[in-house]
């Protein structure tokens, strides 16, 4: 199955699903920051996740109680893939090179990294 890319409010209903792992809409908007948005908003949301393919749910009378179909892992492997292809030339030199001019990464960091790619070399 392919995934679908996720909008940014798509994306962290997601990130709420994975953490509860089965929800309620309201048991999801219980997660979310002030200011909490509407019934409705996440409700549509979660309908439109389960059009993609990413969500199905269970239900209880008239309630339904949704499940993410694609795991946290899985999608975090295709947004990664996504940034490396898209923005970086499918080179990982290029895109932890961005991050190190950006700052985002500091010395120590990149210690562990180098770490762990010797690690990873010597298997």
């Amino acid at each position: 199955m392919e995934i679908k890319e996720l909008t940014k409010a798509e994306e962290q209903v997601m990130q709420v699903l994975w953490e509860l792992e089965k929800a309620f809409v309201k048991e999801i908007i219980d997660q979310l920051p002030d200011p909490k948005p509407a019934y409705n908003t996440i409700s549509t949301i979660i309908r439109i996740l389960e059009t993609k393919g990413f969500v199905d749910h269970e239900a209880f009378g008239k309630s339904h109680r949704y499940f993410p179909l694609i795991g946290r892992e899985e999608y975090k492997s295709y947004a990664t893939e996504k940034l490396l292809s898209s923005y970086f030339g499918n080179s990982v030199e290029n895109m932890f090179s961005f991050f190190v001019k950006k700052e985002k990464i500091d010395l120590k960091e990149a210690d562990e990294i180098i770490k762990l790619i010797d690690k990873l070399k010597n298997k």
